[in-house]
């Protein structure tokens, strides 16, 4: 997931988009991949959370003209964990994007932790559209079955407006498992599916260690076109809905 929010942000920069994006995992994997030490900021999107600052005031320009970041570090545990005591906590993040003007930024990308706490509802209360990654195995598909589950009560109590579309990624095209899964999944899903696939590239999991997306890292790898397909098909989409 962190991987594909910084690869489409990135390419999203590379078509002319101003992006701005929110890590919200403790990991600080996003922050990191950008540059960024976690546990060196004063500021993070914790402070946002919390009401103690903007978002705008807790943003910071990356190395990569046009894409800005809300940097996490793990203070946000704890940020976590006040979120449960405060009434309609849910809505913190999307409030904080409201006082955005929509001059600053095209498109706003949220990487959120792999578990269903507060800071994964805050984005998805406050997203218009769910990106849900998926890899071509058996854990991912019954991972896939309980998250959509959990976005269905979401959306009835928090977000109507919210939707959401499927990505494959680290395919590996080699193994009959990789095509028999996708398939599967192009049966039952459809049109949530996107039609990009990411394929397996070992570029993806380069490029974090030295703090750039593999647009810039590896320009030409199988990775970086899959991620610029990918953009030309989100923006596409998101224009199909406006």
């Amino acid at each position: 997931k962190t991987t594909t929010c910084l690869s489409l942000g990135a390419s999203l920069v590379e078509m002319g988009l101003r992006v701005l994006m929110v890590d919200l995992d403790p990991q600080g994997n996003l922050t990191q991949a950008l540059g960024v030490e976690p546990e060196s900021l004063r500021r993070t999107v914790g402070d946002a959370l919390l009401m103690q600052a903007t978002l705008l005031e807790v943003s910071r320009e990356t190395a990569i003209f046009n894409l800005d970041l809300v940097p996490a570090n793990r203070g946000l545990i704890l940020v976590e964990k006040m979120l449960h005591n405060t009434r309609e906590y849910e809505f913190r993040l999307r409030t904080g994007l409201e006082t955005l003007q929509n001059a600053y930024y095209d498109v706003v990308l949220m990487d959120c932790p792999p578990s269903f706490g507060p800071l994964t509802i805050n984005a998805l209360a406050a997203a218009g559209l769910a990106l849900i990654p998926l890899t071509c195995d058996y854990y991912s598909l019954q991972s896939l079955q309980t998250y959509l589950r959990l976005l269905g009560v979401l959306r009835s109590r928090a977000n109507p407006r919210l939707q959401y579309r499927l990505l494959v990624t680290l395919f590996d095209g080699r193994t009959k498992l990789s095509k028999l899964f996708l398939d599967q999944f192009r049966r039952k899903y459809g049109g949530l599916l996107f039609d990009t696939v990411i394929p397996l590239d070992v570029k993806l999991r380069e490029s974090p260690m030295f703090g750039r997306p593999v647009n810039l890292y590896a320009s030409s790898a199988r990775g970086a076109q899959g991620y610029r397909a990918l953009a030309g098909e989100l923006t596409a989409c998101l224009e199909a809905t406006i």
